[in-house]
């Protein structure tokens, strides 16, 4: 009996998937390499149809950011792990249609040439496709990034990628700097080992919106399987005529040159003399943040046993800055050396996580809402300070942040007479926030001045009075999930920028005399005690796909009445109804649900665009009279907030049971 066969038996027609077999089928019938249609035999012999179902129920899904998945299956094959790397990297990524593989990878990226080549067709650009390619030290990362920049030649474009790891801000920085149409990061940034991912980006130096991202995904799901085999073949990049550039020590240069911009008063830093440890996790971090952090004048003591690149992250659970171990070795450290703080960066060092000493002198984790606001007060009070906006505020002045990010930092805004603009989960938004600004500001000297602003050549001082002058300064932005950025240099979350603002708010506050926690209360005492929770509930593959829909859809379609003894006095649908933000500019449509209950409580909820899982964010607040009553009011509160956590969980877990 043949494979295919074995397929269409009835033992597998009962525990196969029909669009699993059907993919199986497709694929079996293409000219596979002979590794690939090994490891599906050895599957199929091995009657594996739950992993064979996770591996084929659908294409892995090209999302309006790029796609992010499995790249080593939970069933390894002989045929795929042959003889292993160093690092225990398989000879190949898993095949499959819904992992991420050559074959899922070529097709991405001969989607996005084909919709940049119409795109510059279109605009009446005529020109190759530039392309600029970035990964991190994950499994597979170096070989994807040299199979997307040969396919990207071989399909008449050009393509620069780096001699190494990099970072994904410095990618975003990098399709500006060169001019490019396009840019591309293999990562699935702290996800597990065995995942990786590719990010797509645009001529902005900005993860794609509307209305190309929609473009991409439909060329990327048009492409058959076999448009992609001739494809397979990945030449040395380094060969001579292979038309990809190695960029050099200038990119890195360049890009370090603009996120030290980052730091707005230098001399707090030198003043300071600040002493932190610094871990990258074993990945790209170590790249740009230590550098970054030592020409500040900060004293770096690095993590050892996490300095070098390792996909296996073999030091941590997870690779995470959210998780608090992933910073123990790095507390141990400060600790041992008596360090002013903590700070670690997620694998594409876009995220960063932060401990900091507390009066007692313990090391204290902060949240990436907490981190945010701090950062928010700081730099905004710091603007004034300089006079780069007024002391009363400005409209033209703008904080961004997502809906599901702090609403503290919303109050922060307002006591400071700036607009405070909210977007949808993902850096792209805020980006895209900036890019309109951007453009705002350019047509606005070309139609009155007749000026053609080469904005990235202004300098960002000049930029920022022009910008409130003309339209929008752009002051900082964030999102809860440890990802912020300082000034519009860059176009995404940038975690080495944010390893220098947060050592300049330590410096600040250093000088003062105070630690970190004690600003943060001088915050409370502003704004009100602010506490918010998370809810991460994972489903994995096709089962788990279909118990997160039902969650979703049950929000819509029978939308929570109470929690325990909580009335619901107010529910939004993101997905029905017509949302704007302080621009006047419409929220793009999402299945996105806020609900406020009784008690002055809110959650949002929503499933995760890059993990298997649906996502809840609690917010709780009260206000503090004195500072007196401030740590009675931290205990009320997080008390409060569990309990309403324990219900939504709950009740989630019925809703996808149906």
């Amino acid at each position: 009996m043949t494979t295919l066969d074995k397929i269409h038996s009835s033992a597998a027609a009962v525990r196969l998937l029909p669009a699993a077999a059907e993919n199986l089928a497709a694929w079996l019938a293409a000219p596979l390499p002979a590794w690939a249609a090994a490891s599906i035999d050895e599957l199929v012999a091995a009657s594996a149809w739950a992993e064979l179902n996770d591996r084929f129920y659908r294409y892995l899904e090209f999302g309006t950011g790029g796609m992010r998945g499995r790249t080593i299956g939970g069933v390894t094959t002989a045929a795929e792990t042959g003889t292993p790397g160093p690092q225990g990297t398989p000879a190949h990524a898993a095949v499959g249609s819904n992992v991420l593989n050559d074959f899922t990878l070529v097709r991405a990226t001969i989607g996005l040439h084909r919709y940049t080549a119409r795109y510059l067709a279109a605009a009446k650009r005529p020109a190759p496709p530039a392309l600029v390619i970035a990964h991190d030290v994950r499994h597979f990362s170096r070989h994807f990034c040299e199979l997307a920049a040969s396919t990207w030649t071989k399909l008449g474009g050009t393509a620069c990628i780096f001699d190494g790891p990099r970072s994904t801000p410095q990618l975003s920085f990098s399709v500006r700097w060169l001019r490019a149409h396009a840019g591309v990061v293999i990562t699935a940034s702290h996800n597990p080992p065995h995942d990786n991912g590719f990010k797509a980006y645009f001529e902005d130096g900005a993860q794609v919106v509307p209305p190309h991202d929609r473009g991409i995904v439909a060329e990327v799901n048009a492409i058959p399987l076999d448009e992609v085999i001739p494809f397979l073949e990945n030449p040395n990049p380094k060969n001579a005529g292979a038309g990809i550039v190695i960029l050099n020590a200038d990119a890195d240069a360049a890009y370090q040159a603009a996120a030290a911009k980052s730091v707005i008063d230098a001399g707090t830093l030198a003043r300071a003399r600040l002493r932190v440890a610094y871990s990258n996790i074993h990945a790209t971090g170590i790249v740009a943040s230590v550098p970054l952090l030592e020409r500040a004048g900060v004293e770096v003591h690095t993590v050892p046993e996490q300095a070098a690149f390792d996909p296996r992250f073999p030091t941590v659970k997870s690779p995470n800055p959210e998780n608090a171990e992933a910073l123990a070795k790095a507390i141990e450290l400060a600790g041992a050396r008596g360090l002013d703080a903590v700070l670690a960066t997620d694998p594409d060092c876009d995220r960063m996580g932060v401990a900091v000493r507390n009066r007692a002198g313990k090391l204290e984790l902060l949240t990436g809402n907490q981190i945010g606001a701090l950062l928010a007060e700081y730099r905004i009070s710091k603007y004034k300070e300089l006079g780069w906006i007024p002391a009363a505020g400005a409209p033209s002045a703008a904080l961004v942040k997502t809906f599901v990010t702090s609403p503290l930092q919303d109050a922060i805004g307002r006591h400071h007479g700036v607009k405070v603009i909210n977007t949808l989960t993902g850096f792209k938004w805020i980006a895209a926030k900036i890019r309109g600004y951007e453009e705002q500001l350019k047509q606005k000297l070309l139609d009155a001045e007749g000026i053609a602003l080469d904005y990235d050549a202004t300098p960002f001082a000049t930029r920022a009075r022009l910008l409130l002058k003309h339209g929008t300064f752009y002051l900082f932005g964030g999102e809860e999930s440890y990802g912020y950025l300082g000034n519009d240099c860059v176009r995404d979350k940038d975690g080495n920028a944010a390893c220098l603002m947060f050592a300049e708010l330590c410096a600040c506050v250093k000088n003062r005399g105070l630690t970190v926690t004690e600003y943060l209360d001088e915050i409370y005492l502003k704004h009100g005690f602010h506490l918010e929770g998370v809810i991460n509930i994972y489903y994995e593959g096709a089962s788990g796909a279909a118990r997160i829909k039902r969650i979703l859809d049950s929000y819509r379609a029978s939308p929570p009445q109470k929690f325990g003894d909580m009335a619901v006095t107010g529910f939004q649908d993101f997905g029905r109804e017509k949302i704007t933000d302080a621009d006047g500019e419409l929220i793009p449509a999402q299945d996105l649900y806020f609900v406020t209950l009784a008690n002055g409580y809110s959650f949002a909820a929503r499933g995760s665009g890059t993990e298997p899982k649906i996502k809840f964010y609690l917010f709780a607040h009260e206000q503090v009279a004195s500072a007196a009553e401030l740590p009675a009011i931290k205990t009320k509160v997080r008390a409060g907030l569990e309990r309403v956590k324990a219900l939504i969980e709950a009740d989630a877990k019925t809703r996808a049971e149906g």
